[in-house]
This record gives structure tokens, sequence and C-alpha cells, in this order.
């Protein structure tokens, strides 16, 4: 649902009769054939960016009223609700006669982006064991990735309809809306929510249906300590601001402060408007967004191959060094190959294999770990309060980036290519100093990755040893478990 809501924007807004209908100047400006008018500039107009970015502005206003829900009734009910966010606001952008209906229906849409993007990473996270965690997890990012491919093959066929297209590419989405419904009303809760919310015997029973066997007695007392400490905490948000908290606080928002800053999302907005302005007729600039979105699903399965095998650091860094490498090639190829409102078609086709490299590198790396990290690094006393502020710094540079590409485009023009490059070198640099590896450690014993970090070792203290229930310390438990994933592979 998100990625299909990501994916459609873009191409509805460069089909004709859906400008004509709301924004007949972007329409005007489009059609203008002065040989003066820079083909950057085709698509810079507010109002247009405002359709996109209402949804991410709303989703970030929802955050904080998902990670209420999320802590007091579940992972469970946080889906549900967006669920039925997502069908409410399908019926109003499909059935929209004013842009103020297809405003509120983005920000419905963008309500339920909130709520799921707060509880399914958790949920996966915490559903998951350890040894299959980030694959598992990663499935929420190739859902966004499929979905962005579908709402690309959408508007490829909606494009040719006579009339009503861009109707039917918004009501499609109603499909994975009533899916994630479903969902919601079937799945179980996760172990953590139940024991969390006092329904011991409920978790038991899930804890041994999703593992497979009998004796879970281990892990669910991890999961009975970690509650009760989390049950000690009586305000979260006030919590995670403590010095304790900071590496995972700091991590989280800046994984999603570069997430956004290395241009994906400007790419994945706008990829149909995108290359239009590369010289590509709307039909041939939406097969080419086609392209581009299988790229993503593709590689996003790279990622679920590799990520418990080789960790998460080796992507992050192997990506950023690819992004650079393909951002300023294609910044190069605008430089000197678009010449007014024409590119040869050989540069053109050039620029999306480019494209679809910088694309590749992202799909298996900063998408899908951006996820991954912040829902697997926080402990349960803050795990809510901590996903709500990842989600909710990623939809205000989402939103930003939405809001500002079409006119940073219009102004920078292939510079802009330049622009994301940069970021991309200072994400390199953060990441090999910054962010450890947590690659098949248990998720209720991360704490001991930052006391073993060169840096983040002064901010969290050593934890103290605390009495297990079977009257072994803690802190024991916890380096023997360590040890037992090196001994399996797993390094720190």
């Amino acid at each position: 649902m998100f990625g299909y809501d990501v994916g459609i924007s873009g191409g509805v807004t460069s089909m004709d009769e859906f400008l004509a209908k709301f924004f007949p100047a972007v329409l005007e400006k489009k059609r203008a054939a002065a040989a003066t008018e820079s083909a950057y500039c085709k698509y810079d107009d507010q109002k247009l960016q405002a359709f996109t970015s209402s949804l991410y502005i709303a989703a970030l206003v929802s955050t904080f009223f998902s990670s209420y829900t999320t802590m007091h009734y579940g992972r469970k009910a946080t889906m549900l609700i967006a669920g039925i966010a997502f069908c409410l606001g399908v019926i109003f952008t499909a059935a929209a006669a004013e842009i103020i209906m297809l405003i509120i229906g983005r920000v419905l849409l963008g309500w339920g982006v909130g709520f799921a993007n707060q509880a399914v990473p958790l949920y996966l996270s915490e559903m998951a064991p350890s040894k299959w965690r980030g694959a598992l997890n990663i499935l929420f990012q190739l859902a966004v990735t499929i979905g962005i491919l579908f709402a690309n093959l959408v508007n490829y066929g909606t494009e040719k309809m006579a009339r009503n297209g861009w109707r039917v590419s918004l009501a499609i989405a109603g499909l994975p809306a009533i899916f994630i419904t479903l969902g919601g009303i079937l799945l179980p809760d996760t172990p953590n929510s139940l024991v969390q919310r006092g329904k011991h015997e409920r978790a038991r029973q899930v804890l041994r249906k999703i593992r497979g066997i009998e004796n879970v007695e281990e892990e669910f007392d991890d999961i009975l300590i970690a509650s009760n400490e989390a049950a000690a905490v009586k305000h979260p948000f006030r919590n995670i601001l403590k010095r304790r908290n900071r590496p995972q606080l700091v991590i989280s928002m800046i994984l999603q402060f570069f997430q956004q800053f290395t241009g994906i999302n400007a790419i994945m907005f706008y990829a149909p408007v995108l290359f239009q302005t590369l010289g590509f007729a709307s039909s041939a600039s939406l097969y080419s967004a086609v392209i581009v979105g299988a790229v993503n699903v593709l590689a996003t399965c790279v990622a679920i191959t590799l990520v418990d095998r080789i960790g998460r650091r080796w992507l992050l860094l192997e990506a950023c060094i690819q992004m650079f490498v393909a951002q300023t090639a294609i910044a190069i190829i605008l430089a000197l190959g678009l010449d007014g409102n024409y590119m040869p078609t050989y540069l053109g086709w050039i620029a999306v294999a480019l494209i679809c490299v910088y694309v590749s590198s992202f799909a298996w790396s900063w998408g899908p770990l951006g996820w991954l990290i912040p829902s697997e690094i926080f402990p349960l006393e803050t795990r809510s309060a901590g996903q709500a502020i990842t989600v909710s710094t990623n939809m205000v540079f989402t939103f930003l980036i939405a809001q500002v590409f079409l006119s940073m485009l219009c102004t920078f023009k292939w510079g802009i290519f330049l622009f994301f490059a940069a970021w991309v070198v200072v994400m390199f640099l953060f990441t090999y100093f910054f962010i450890p590896e947590t690659k098949g450690i248990p998720i209720e014993e991360m704490d001991l990755v930052w006391t073993r970090h060169w840096f983040w070792k002064n901010y969290v203290p050593h934890p103290d040893t605390l009495a297990h229930p079977n009257g072994i310390p803690m802190e024991a438990m916890k380096t023997s478990k360590l040890e037992d994933g090196a001994a399996n592979g797993h390094k720190l």
C-alpha cells in the first residue's frame, strides 16, 4: 500500500486528463512549445507538489497517535486502523471531483501510512527469529518495491485510456487496502506486545506457533524480563532522550535523514516526470519507470538473501560507492546531453541505465536497512516511542523532498544529482565510524552492541548484573549467547 501510493502519484501527475482537471496551469506549461522554456521546469508547481507531499505530512502527524495504539492496544490493532484509513483514502481520491477531495484522500492515505509504518516493522522484528530477522524484516521493503512496480504497470496501462485513467489508477489502491485490513483482523499479535499488555499465556501460545517448538521458556523469559523493565518506564518519550538511549535515537533519526537525501524518493515519486524531462514521450517515460520499478524489486530480493549473511554495514557502505558513481555520471550526461527540451535517445537510455544502477544499490541497502536497523536496536521500553520518532523523522524528510524536488530540479538542473551525491559521501563516513553491526544479535540483548562500540560505549553504561528467574546472572547469559552467536558466524 505504501509503495503503491509512492509510485502512483508520479504517473498520475504526468497524465494530461488529471492535470487538466486539477492543475491546468501545469498542463499549459507542459504543452508550451517556446524554445526558451527549460525542460527542467515543466512541472514546477507548488500545488502539484502538495498533492504528492500531503500524504507524508499526514503520516508525520499520525505517527504519534500510532505510537500510543501500538503500545497500549498492540501491533495488530494499529495495522487494522491503517487498513481502514487506506480504504477511506482510496474512496476519496478515486472519486475526487474537486482538488479538496483529492487532498483529503491523500491525507487519509497518509494517516494509514503513519500507522502501518509504525506497526509493521515492529511486528516483523518481534515475530522473527534473530537469525532470520533481517531477511524477514526486509519483506516490508520488498512489499514497498512491489507496490511501486505495480503502480508503474497500472499507470502504463491507464495512461492509454481515453477517459478516467487516473481514477482507475487511484481506485486500484483499494486492493492492498483491503488486504492490510484483513491482516489486521486475522493475524495474531506479537508475543512481546501480548506480554507487555499482560496476556502471558496467549503470548506463550503464539511463541510456540511461530517458533514451531513446545519449549519456548528461555525466549519467553527474555521477553518477560524486557517487559518488566519496560513497565517500570512510565514516560517512554521522556526516557528515550536519556543519555543511555542516545545511540539508538541518533542512528535511527540520521538513517531516516540519509535515506531521503540519497534522492531515491525524488526519483520514485516523479519517475515518469523525470523521464519526460530527459526527453522521453509520455508512454516511454512510464515504460522507463516500470523498468526502474522492476530493478527495485529484484535488488530488494538481493538484500533479503545477503543481509543476514554479510551483515548490515557492508551493504550500506557498498551502496554508497555505487550511488555516488551513478549520480555523478547522470549529472554529467544531463550537463552535456540535454539541450533545451531535447536529449539524444541513446543518452536518455544511458541515463535510465544509470538510474537503475543507482536504484538497485539503494534497494539492497538504505531502503530496507533504514527500516530494519531502527526496528531492532531499541529496547522494549522505548521501542514504540523509538519507532514513532523513526517514522515521523522519515516522513518529515520525505515530505520535504516531495514538496521541493521539482523546484530544486528547476533551479539546480543537472546539479540536483551532484547535490544528492555529496550527501552520499557524508553517509559513507557516518556508516563507517558510527553504525555497528547488528547481524544475528538477539533483539532483547542489543544493549551489548553499544557497550562494545568505540564511540557509543561513552554513552551506554555496561549492563548491571540482573538475576534471571533460573538463577543465572543476566550479564553472564547475554555474554554466553553472544559468544554462541559468534561461534555460528555472527560478529559484533
